[in-house]
């Protein structure tokens, strides 16, 4: 039994963690070790991610993992899944890979159904270039690039992917709650190997560093983040 607060397929020993303190990858991330333990699948399991914060996460898992260019992850992770059909392939991305210079590989991997599984890290800005805003950036919210808020709405991606393909396993989860994203981690992957379809799962995460507020104000905007973006499963 495994007694570490670490998934097995992850080696916090030799692979130590590159993420700013609080940050919500570190949680997304043990969400999906530790589904990928309870399938037991880490022989079976290519792992890609994408450049921006998610990129920290190339070495953290003992399996096999590829790098890709920025937005480019979607349709690599479909490439590898069309060479090794038998694989079991996750694209690992943040809300730029996803919503902005990735839009059209979200879109229409969707839409074709392709049998991969895209997590994708929804923390409302740019964090590793300082902040900026982003797709998921709130109504008025204050980043690097909106000084005086943002003046439109938010970028909803499972609502989007829901509506693109009512066949796919689409989901929210929120990185603090680990267990339940696990879960819909968890079942997305299922869904591509038992259906053979396309799965999507956004996580809701902190970045105190690019936010910029004391722990009590974080709380509230991640409370305002689950009032625009609705965690569960779609």
């Amino acid at each position: 039994m495994n007694k570490s607060p670490y998934p097995q397929c992850w080696k916090p020993e030799t692979k130590p963690p590159r993420y700013c303190p609080g940050c919500g990858h570190l949680m997304a991330l043990r969400s999906l070790g530790q589904a990928i333990d309870r399938l037991k699948i880490a022989d079976q399991t290519i792992f890609g991610v994408d450049i921006g914060c998610s990129l920290l996460a190339w070495d953290f898992f003992d399996i096999d993992t590829i790098q890709t260019h920025h937005g480019r992850t979607i349709p690599v992770m479909l490439g590898l899944k069309m060479a090794q059909g038998k694989k079991v392939c996750i694209a690992y991305l943040g809300d730029g890979g996803g919503y902005a210079i990735g839009a059209q590989h979200l879109v229409n991997s969707s839409l074709r159904d392709d049998p991969i599984t895209v997590i994708l890290i929804n923390n409302a800005n740019y964090a590793m270039t300082g902040g900026q805003q982003a797709p998921t950036t709130l109504s008025d919210q204050i980043t690097e690039t909106t000084p005086y808020g943002k003046m439109t709405a938010s970028l909803k991606g499972p609502e989007l992917v829901r509506n693109i393909n009512p066949r796919a396993f689409v989901g929210r989860g929120l990185a603090i709650q680990i267990e339940k994203t696990e879960n819909l981690i968890q079942r997305a992957i299922q869904h591509q190997q038992e259906k053979n379809g396309f799965s999507f799962v956004e996580i809701l995460a902190p970045c105190p560093t690019n936010w910029r507020l004391p722990p009590l104000e974080m709380k509230n905007f991640m409370q305002k983040m689950q009032d625009n973006f609705p965690i569960g499963d779609f």
